[in-house]
């Protein structure tokens, strides 16, 4: 006796049109195109027109690359560029990807010991063959007498020769270094402390991350006869700048009036494969007239079929879904009139599941951003809002995470404060709990003060320890209930685009009454950040937010984490460790040495 299975009869007609559909996307022909990478250490003579095209006054000697004359009675009035031998796949105009590249090159810009110097060196990309200019464009394509480019360009220029009708005022009328898009007016600059006169060398690291859109530049100088580094960035997507699919890249020099020597003495760069995606054709073959009428009806059936069968999965399909919606909300513990209650607000609103998996690529590894103890953190880009987003993806099986989830949304769906992060909105469908948070383009604090992403300055220290100040100020104080956040510490600070500090993550957070100010919990929180009566009573206060602020505060004035294993054992705890430098008068030595 046949037993009628009505789960795999379903699964039969969709496993059959998934093959086929696999079939389909498997035949479409996907050709990786090669990326250049390379990594020359020396530039040499035995490099010239073999890795590295000259163009104009540009030339390869034993010193290496010298893009403009290294003569000393044949400098002024110099233009020249160099290139590599292969263009870069820059965009894809068929797929819209972009690909990431980076860059880092040692470099002697040397007056000679003159006093007087121009015009600069930079790095580009362009369309080929783009003309070479001289005086102050640095070789750039721009017409000096419109101050317009000559084709679309984006270049990091190392300026030096300060020129009023282009140069920024906050340079000291001195050298500097920009990134321009297709403009010797620089969209971002900073003062570059150079020692052109010594001809010292120096080095620059230029990167582009494609799902960021940011292009960041981190560059070394001199400060009496000691090398420092600086750094600048700025968002933009690169698609948008006029370039053409495939650009060539690499070096340009002037000089005018007055001169100097510009030259590469290393080079390395990388790039990522664009996958390319040929669209399928398939030939016309000629059908003889008599078989017209019989190949018609056959197409005709085909489509009659194939419609009558999707339509059939899809009521089928719609039926399931239904029936199992419910059951998921039951599985999660999700209050449904908290659902409610946010739809009928003003604040976060409810997506899909399906916008926020294409709008992070399927939660795909490459637009993840970090790990935390409940789940993922992806970047996305919702097209609706027309923004990149950050969505945090609890896992499945953290219980603790589902609480924290109901308690995020809760609590920081009804906050609004210019230094606490953005809820912008949710989601529970498919088996998935998802949060969607304003996008933090400098991501978190604790990457800038211990992985080196950006050197950051006294100034945007103060700056960032007072956002945090003014967010739990607002949290303790100014808010209509006393919310105790209770996970302060520096990875969950965000930075925004100008570094203005945004608390963050309120999965443990609590609303307590502004008299009470405590309460009894489950010790929760991070070993290190947590204040110490706080480990011994289990009692969570805004007190003891301050205390973790406090950690936070002597990281950012220290460098350090609060443990550090890498140390003597008497520094190991930071806080002990700034107390004995506090007791013997030397506060001073705690000072984090960058």
């Amino acid at each position: 006796m046949a037993v009628y299975n009505s789960s795999s009869s379903l699964k039969s007609p969709i496993l059959l049109c998934s093959l086929s559909m696999i079939t389909y996307n498997i035949l479409l022909v996907t050709n990786g195109h090669h990326a250049p990478s390379f990594n020359i250490p020396e530039i040499g003579s035995q490099h010239q027109n073999v890795n590295i095209t000259i163009h104009q006054d540009a030339y390869i000697s034993s010193q290496g690359l010298q893009v403009t004359s290294d003569e000393h009675t044949n400098l002024a009035g110099r233009a020249g560029k160099a290139t590599y031998r292969e263009p870069l796949h820059l965009w894809d105009k068929a797929s819209g990807d972009l690909a990431d590249f980076s860059t880092h090159f040692s470099f002697v810009i040397d007056s000679y010991g003159s006093l007087i110097y121009a015009d600069g060196l930079a790095f580009f990309l362009a369309p080929n063959g783009s003309n070479v200019t001289d005086g102050r464009a640095m070789g750039l394509p721009v017409d000096l007498k419109t101050i317009q480019p000559t084709s679309p360009f984006v270049a990091v220029e190392f300026d030096t020769h300060w020129n009023w009708e282009s140069d920024p005022l906050n340079v000291n009328n001195g050298t500097h270094v920009g990134i321009n898009i297709n403009s010797i007016v620089s969209n971002v600059s900073a003062v570059w402390e150079s020692n052109i006169t010594g001809g010292m060398e120096n080095e620059a690291w230029i990167k582009y991350d494609s799902n960021s859109k940011n292009l960041s530049v981190v560059f070394t100088g001199w400060r009496n006869n000691t090398r420092v580094e600086s750094g600048l960035h700025l968002l933009v997507d690169l698609r948008d700048c006029g370039l053409p699919e495939w650009v060539e890249f690499g070096f340009s020099a002037s000089t005018g009036l007055y001169f100097e020597k510009n030259s590469v003495k290393s080079w390395k760069f990388h790039s990522s494969t664009l996958q390319i995606v040929e669209p399928e054709s398939d030939p016309v073959t000629p059908t003889p007239k008599k078989r017209r009428a019989k190949n018609t009806g056959l197409v005709v059936g085909l489509i009659v079929g194939s419609c009558a069968l999707v339509g059939g999965l899809a009521l089928l399909g719609f039926g399931l879904w239904n029936r199992s919606r419910g059951k998921e909300e039951e599985e999660f513990g999700i209050d449904m009139s908290m659902e409610n209650e946010f739809e009928t607000g003003s604040g976060p609103k409810k997506f899909s599941y399906g916008q926020l998996s294409r709008a992070t690529n399927n939660f795909s590894e490459e637009q993840k951003l970090g790990e935390g103890g409940f789940g993922g953190v992806y970047r996305g880009f919702l097209r609706d809002l027309n923004s990149y987003v950050a969505v945090k993806r609890i896992s499945k099986g953290s219980k603790q995470g589902i609480k924290e989830y109901a308690s995020e949304v809760r609590i920081i769906s009804r906050l609004r404060h210019r230094n606490l992060v953005q809820l912008i909105g949710w989601c529970h469908e498919k088996k998935e709990l998802l949060l969607v948070y304003e996008f933090m383009e400098n991501g978190s604090l604790d990457s800038h003060l211990f992985k080196g992403k950006t050197m950051l300055t006294w100034a945007m220290r103060c700056k960032i320890v007072q956002g945090l100040a003014s967010a739990l100020l607002y949290l303790h104080e100014e808010w209509e209930q006393c919310v105790v956040h209770r996970d302060v510490k520096s990875s969950n600070v965000m930075l925004d685009s100008n570094f203005n500090a945004k608390l963050g993550d309120f999965g443990l957070a609590r609303l307590v009454d502004h008299e009470k100010g405590s309460q009894t919990t489950v010790l929760a929180g991070t070993m290190g950040y947590l204040a110490p009566e706080c480990v011994v009573t289990g009692k969570a206060s805004k007190e003891t937010d301050v205390y973790s602020f406090g950690v936070v505060a002597l990281e950012i004035a220290c460098g350090r984490k609060p443990f550090d294993l890498k140390v003597q054992e008497s520094q190991m705890r930071m806080v002990e460790w700034v107390w004995d430098l506090y007791g013997t008068g030397k506060l001073l030595e705690a000072a984090d040495p960058n």
